[in-house]
Formats: C-alpha cells, sequence, structure tokens
C-alpha cells in the first residue's frame, strides 16, 4: 500500500471542484390529514362557516393539507366550550393542573421529532431549528410553568391571585408552537382556560398539540384552537366573553386590537414588531460577534421580531467586520429545509416573499450598496430569497427604519458610545439588542441606556422560560415568560 503523506496530492480534487455535503433530509414520517377541523370542547369539528384554505409547503409550494376558517359562530361555540370549562379548571387543586401541564412536556418531548418535521415543512424554517430550538423551547415552557401552577401565592408575595377567565390567545408564523407553548403554558397555570388562534400560513403544529392536548385526557374545553385569517383573530379579540387577548403579531395589527379592547375590562398583552440594533464595539471578539449577528438575521432568515437586524460597528473595525460578515454569508447553505446541512430555508410565504424584495428594492434605489449571497443557485420551485446585507445605510434609509422580516441586514457605523446608544434608541421599536464588547462595565453601561425590553450582552437570540421577553414603544408591552409573565394571566 503506497503511504498517505502530508505532500501527497494524488487524490486532491481539481483546483476548481467545489466541496459540497451530501444531502441529509430528515426521514422522521409525518402523518398529515387530508384536511383538518376546528378543535373545540376537546373534539375535532367541521366549522360552521363551511370554509376551508389551504396550507402549503414554502419550500416546494405543494399543498399540505385542508385546514377549516373558523367564522364567527364557531370562535362563538370555542369561547362559550372555555368559559364553561373555567370554573372546574380553576377549582381544580393546583398540583393537579401541573400534572396535565407535566404531561403535555413529556408528551411534546416523545413526538418532538414528528413535530419538528411539521413545522420545517408547514413554515418553511431550517429543520436544525426547529429540532434544536423551537421544540425544546416548547417543552422547557410547559415544564416550567408546571412548576409555578402549585407556587403562586409565592409569585405574588401578600396578595391572593386568582384566574382571570377566558383567555383569547393569537401567535404567528414564525415560531409556531412555541408561541402557543408562551401563551398557553402560563395561562393554564394561573387556572385560566383558553382559545388559540394560530397564524393561516402555519396551522399544521398547533393542530397536532391539539392530539396531545387528547393523549394526556386533558378536560374538555380548557384548550381550544380556532383556525384562520384576521377575521378569525378580530371575532376571537373582540368576543365579549374573553377576559384577556394576548397577541404576537405585527405593530399593526396590535394596534387595531389596542383599539378594538379599549374602554372594555379585558387584559391585553402585545408582543410587537422590531427594529433591533446589535452593536460592536473595537474591543470585541469580533469572530464572535460577526457570527452572533449572523445567528440573529440569517440563520433564522430574519423571522425573528426580536433580529438583530440593524447593525452598528464602531468605525474603526467596521471593514473587518464587513468583509468577515461578507465570508460568513458567502459559506451559508440555502435549500432544502428538511436537509440538516441546510442554514437558511424557505420564505414563509408568497406574500412575506414580495415584502422582502420590496424593501431590498427600496435600499438599492436609495444608495446603499447591497451585499448578496452568491453561492448555489437556488431551488426552482418555492419561496427563497438570497441572505443579503447593505453598507451606506443613513437612518433614514426604509431599510434602516421598518421592519422587513427577512434576511437582510443593514449595517451602520459609530464612533462613540453616546452615539451607538443614540442611533440605536432612533427608533419607534423597543423588542430586543445586542452589546458586543470585552470590557464588563460598558456592557451594563450601554444596556442600561438603551431602549429595549431583552438586551443581550456577548450573544444573541438565548431564550429561556424563566426569563421574561416583551418590549417597550411600538414593540408592545406586558411580558412573557418567567414570573412577570404570570400576571397578566392573574387578578387581585
Amino acid at each position: 500500500m503506497k503511504p498517505i503523506t502530508t505532500e501527497s496530492h494524488e487524490h486532491d480534487p481539481p483546483a476548481d471542484a467545489g466541496w459540497d455535503y451530501s444531502p441529509a433530509p430528515e426521514r422522521t414520517p409525518v402523518p398529515i390529514d387530508e384536511s383538518y377541523g376546528l378543535f373545540i370542547d376537546g373534539s375535532m369539528r367541521a366549522p360552521l362557516s363551511r370554509k376551508r384554505f389551504e396550507t402549503i409547503n414554502p419550500a416546494t409550494e405543494d399543498v399540505l393539507s385542508s385546514i377549516a376558517d373558523a367564522g364567527a359562530k364557531d370562535v362563538d361555540a370555542a369561547v362559550q366550550a372555555a368559559k364553561k370549562a373555567q370554573g372546574p379548571w380553576a377549582r381544580l387543586k393546583a398540583s393537579e393542573r401541573a400534572k396535565y401541564l407535566y404531561r403535555i412536556a413529556r408528551r411534546i418531548q416523545e413526538r418532538s421529532r414528528e413535530l419538528a418535521v411539521l413545522e420545517t415543512m408547514d413554515g418553511g424554517k431550517p429543520i436544525k431549528e426547529s429540532r434544536d430550538v423551537d421544540l425544546p423551547l416548547t417543552a422547557q415552557h410547559f415544564f416550567y410553568h408546571a412548576g409555578w401552577a402549585d407556587k403562586l401565592a409565592y409569585a405574588f408575595p401578600g396578595r391572593t391571585p386568582k384566574p382571570i377567565g377566558v383567555c383569547g390567545q393569537i401567535i404567528p408564523w414564525n415560531f409556531p408552537l412555541m408561541m402557543a407553548a408562551w401563551k398557553l403554558a402560563p395561562a393554564l397555570a394561573c387556572g385560566n382556560t383558553c382559545v388559540l388562534k394560530p397564524a393561516e400560513t402555519t396551522s399544521l403544529t398547533a393542530l397536532k398539540l391539539a392530539e396531545i392536548l387528547q393523549e394526556v385526557d386533558l378536560p374538555p374545553g380548557v384548550v381550544n384552537i380556532v383556525t384562520g385569517a384576521g377575521a378569525t383573530g378580530a371575532a376571537l379579540a373582540e368576543h365579549p366573553d374573553v377576559r384577556k387577548v394576548a397577541f404576537t403579531g405585527s405593530t399593526e395589527v396590535g394596534k387595531v386590537l389596542a383599539r378594538s379592547v379599549a374602554g372594555t375590562s379585558k387584559k391585553l398583552t402585545l408582543e410587537l414588531g422590531g427594529k433591533s440594533p446589535n452593536i460592536i464595539f473595537a474591543d470585541a471578539a469580533i469572530d464572535q460577534a460577526v457570527e452572533g449577528v449572523v445567528s440573529s438575521i440569517w440563520f433564522n432568515q430574519g423571522h425573528v421580531c426580536c433580529a438583530g437586524s440593524r447593525l452598528f460597528v464602531e468605525e474603526s473595525v467596521v471593514d473587518e467586520v464587513v468583509d468577515k460578515l461578507r465570508h460568513r454569508m458567502q459559506s451559508l447553505r440555502v435549500g432544502d429545509p428538511l436537509d440538516k446541512n441546510t442554514d437558511i430555508g424557505a420564505i414563509n410565504s408568497a406574500e412575506q416573499l414580495k415584502t422582502i424584495e420590496r424593501y431590498v428594492d427600496a435600499g438599492e434605489h436609495e444608495g446603499a450598496i447591497m451585499h448578496e449571497f452568491s453561492g448555489q443557485a437556488l431551488p426552482d420551485k418555492g419561496y427563497w430569497h438570497r441572505p443579503c446585507f447593505f453598507t451606506g445605510v443613513q437612518p433614514s434609509h426604509v431599510i434602516a427604519r421598518e421592519e422587513i422580516f427577512g434576511p437582510v441586514l443593514s449595517v451602520m457605523t459609530f464612533r462613540t458610545p453616546e452615539e451607538a446608544i443614540s442611533r440605536a434608541n432612533n427608533t419607534p421599536y423597543g423588542l430586543a439588542a445586542g452589546v458586543w464588547t470585552n470590557t464588563g462595565s460598558k456592557v451594563f453601561e450601554i444596556a442600561r441606556k438603551l431602549d429595549a425590553g431583552v438586551v443581550w450582552c456577548n450573544t444573541y437570540n438565548t431564550f429561556d422560560a424563566a426569563s421574561p421577553f416583551g418590549g417597550f414603544k411600538e414593540s408592545g408591552f406586558g411580558r412573557e415568560g418567567g414570573r412577570h409573565g404570570l400576571q397578566s394571566y392573574v387578578k387581585f
């Protein structure tokens, strides 16, 4: 046998050959029914509206299933079922309520691979994000709030917390199952019943969750799931028997909901849009910071409300950061979301793709310089957008002001910490921010002055069920997660 040495190049590929990853698509079987009804009072039922819509795999444009489109009568049936179940559920011993939450969490863990695949097929996000982020956090929220169910007196010392009643909960398409957990778990732990409305483009995992609720024998009516678009959500939020509305979504819809509950006794929490800043100082670990920026805007296609879509870099290191960003962007893998090698999957819908394209065109028209991914060709079918970032961006540019919800990053510079704070806060939003520096005192000084509900230091998009999340200004109000998140689901 000829010995192999470090100098031997006999088996090296030609100089122009490119190395690629072998396909590794997820093979976990996921049964999907041809059609789904509404989950009301513990069972699936056909919609009274007799209307339906199709849910699409954004990576292939294939129809996955036909989904019920709930009308006002359907929403009323769900609310009445929740209202009927409210008394018995609230009177149930708190430790028994906790057992149901524990069972849900464990069953989610047991079916996590199936749920992750379904989340990716229905929403377009890479399987490694669904599998390694969404599903563990979904189970974690149920586990965490199960622990609070019989300890609410300790959460609110000196007061006697009571459930508020039927909760209407409306969730977005970017984290469908995780957002359902964020809403359902604290409400159930506090003794409330719920009517959940998932986004119309990503309803399947919520309907699979309905199967899990049946498997753990959750009492009928405690959780009801109605599917549909904006009219369904409006009917739920405006229903007179709904005592609390929780919404995660766009600022525009949040404003409509705020007006609809004004003058009523309903509680309202809103987690809305963002234009979150990432601030890189010259003394930061640049490679670590660049990787944090990449994970905050490109690994999730920018489909996170707290995505760090505005990057502020200290002027002395901007060339280095831009070079590393460009190099890192070219190494990303775009393609089949079910392939574990994929970094960037499909855009959720054709409508959202058009929105992203409109903003990218506006950025170029206003004079910013676009740096675009030039790797492998995008698939022929599906909704895809290449990751990109802009330099030469001015604060007045539309890409620096408005939420894009896509893999688009705006890079700007600053010279002093005061300028960084001023420019980061120059937005109507206030959801999240990131600070990158190796100086501990600077971290705390900058974080204290940023108008953001969450500030990550030398990391980004790190979530925990015990940590409250929410925004200021046009990013909404109220908190989800942690002890603070319990407060909006109780009365005293």
